[in-house]
C-alpha cells in the first residue's frame, strides 16, 4: 500500500484568515475531523480511535501534488484562498517533536482491494478511497485522551515555508496589498508571496498566439 512521491514540498490550501493566524502565532492547527465532508474518511479515523480507546482525534490535510485547479476550487474560498507551501523535511521535523503525532502520506484503496486484504489498525488514519487519489494527500494525525475540546497547535517557524501563493482569482491590486501586509508580520519580512497564474498566464497565452 506504499505510495512513492519525491516531492520536496507539502502544500496547505486554506484561506487568508487561517494564514494570518499561522504567520502571527507560528503555529499550525490540527482540528477534529467531525465536520469533514468525506464521511468514509472520517469513519476510518473514528474507527481507529474507538479500537485504540482514544477520546480525541486531530488532523491536518496537506498535499504532495503540484498546484492544481482542483485544489484551489475545492479547498479554498475564491479570492481569499491561499496555498502555504512548506519545505517538506522542515515541516516533518517540527511535527515529529509533538507527542504521538504521525506525519504520513495517505494510501488510496478500492473496495475490491480491501475485501482481499483488510487494513490494519495502524493503516486506518491514512486510508482513503481510490477515487480521491489525485489529491496526493499527506496527513498530520494525532489521537489521544486529551479532555480539552481545544484544537491541537504546534510550533512551525516561518523559515519552514518555501513560499505563499495567493488565489488565482484575487486581483493584482489587492494581491499587492495582501503581500505588503504579510511581509509586515514579525519574522515574515523576507517571506516569498506571489499570486497564482494558474488561470491567467501571459506566457501560456503568448505561446498560443498563431504566427508569433
Amino acid at each position: 500500500m506504499s505510495r512513492q512521491n519525491k516531492s520536496t514540498h507539502l502544500r496547505r490550501y486554506t484561506d487568508i484568515p487561517f494564514l494570518l493566524d499561522y504567520l502571527r502565532t507560528k503555529e499550525l492547527v490540527l482540528l477534529s475531523p467531525k465536520m469533514w465532508d468525506d464521511k468514509n474518511d472520517r469513519h476510518c479515523l473514528e474507527s481507529y480511535a474507538r479500537a485504540s480507546r482514544f477520546d480525541s482525534i486531530y488532523a491536518l490535510c496537506l498535499t504532495e501534488a503540484s498546484e492544481t485547479y482542483h485544489h484551489w476550487k475545492v479547498f479554498t474560498s475564491g479570492s481569499s484562498g491561499v496555498c502555504i507551501e512548506f519545505k517538506k523535511d522542515d515541516l516533518i521535523r517540527f511535527a515529529e517533536k509533538v507527542s504521538s503525532l504521525r506525519a504520513e502520506p495517505v494510501q488510496y484503496q478500492t473496495i475490491k482491494e480491501l475485501k482481499i486484504k483488510r487494513p490494519t489498525l495502524e493503516q486506518l488514519p491514512f486510508l482513503k478511497r481510490n477515487a480521491f487519489k489525485d489529491e496526493s494527500e499527506f496527513r498530520l494525525f494525532v489521537a489521544n485522551n486529551n479532555p480539552s475540546c481545544e484544537p491541537l497547535r504546534f510550533h512551525v517557524p516561518a523559515s519552514a515555508v518555501n513560499r505563499v501563493i495567493l488565489s488565482p482569482w484575487i486581483s493584482d491590486v489587492v494581491a499587492k496589498q495582501v503581500i505588503a501586509t504579510l511581509n509586515e508580520i514579525k519574522g515574515c519580512k523576507t517571506l516569498k508571496v506571489k499570486r497564482s497564474l494558474l488561470i491567467d498566464n501571459e506566457s501560456w497565452k503568448q505561446l498560443a498566439e498563431i504566427g508569433t
